[in-house]
């Protein structure tokens, strides 16, 4: 079955109370749309990447009380997990859709990569389009635009993923549930095709702090 877009039911399972019935509701609902996009953008992203890419759909596997707030499926360069590892993702809050680069606060190589995104300054700016946004912390629904970043809020950011601990940093779009509903298959495959597109060059960053 062809991926058919997100729909406003999709976005209600986060209303749904209580961990069993909320986990229900993303199994039964949302889960399919993950395998459906999974077929497509794994092998899209190995082509681009150069290295092959696994999925992993998020379980909730550690939750026992708490139902969880949003949901994704994750792209990685290994079977065994995708935490410590540059990746992407696609996922849902109850009031958006993200697809993103991330770089999060298990990866080795955090303090190295906030050092190259600072050497590269200039060319990220140059590169990621204004409507992209930033954000620093994978468990929280909010972030910051491109647009209103200048060279030296981007610096901050960059600096904090070298310096800070639990420091993360993600970067592609965010669409609102509004928008998201209306869209149909074929302009989410072009437009999260096209987001894998421009956050790519920060996956091949990261292969230099690997060096």
């Amino acid at each position: 079955m062809a991926f058919s877009g997100f729909s406003q039911d999709d976005f209600n399972v986060f209303r749904i109370e209580g961990l069993d019935a909320r986990m229900e509701a993303i199994k039964t609902t949302i889960r399919p749309k993950f395998e459906q996009l999974s077929n497509h953008f794994a092998p899209t992203l190995s082509s681009l990447c150069g290295d092959e890419m696994f999925v992993h759909i998020a379980k909730h596997a550690r939750r026992t009380v708490n139902p969880p707030a949003d949901t994704w499926v994750a792209f990685a360069n290994s079977k065994r997990g995708y935490k410590k590892l540059p990746h992407f993702q696609i996922g849902l809050w109850e009031t958006h859709v993200f697809v993103w680069f991330a770089v999060i606060y298990e990866s080795p190589i955090k303090a190295q990569f906030g050092k190259l995104l600072k050497q590269n300054i200039e060319e990220i700016r140059q590169n990621i389009p204004s409507s992209f946004v930033w954000s620093k912390d994978h468990t929280k629904s909010d972030s910051e635009k491109m647009g209103d970043l200048s060279s030296e809020d981007l610096e901050s950011l960059f600096e904090r993923l070298e310096t800070v601990k639990k420091a993360e940093i993600l970067c592609g779009i965010t669409i609102p549930k509004e928008e998201a509903i209306v869209m149909n298959g074929e302009e989410w495959i072009a437009r999260i095709e096209q987001t894998f597109h421009t956050v790519t060059p920060l996956y091949e960053l990261t292969k230099k702090a690997y060096a």
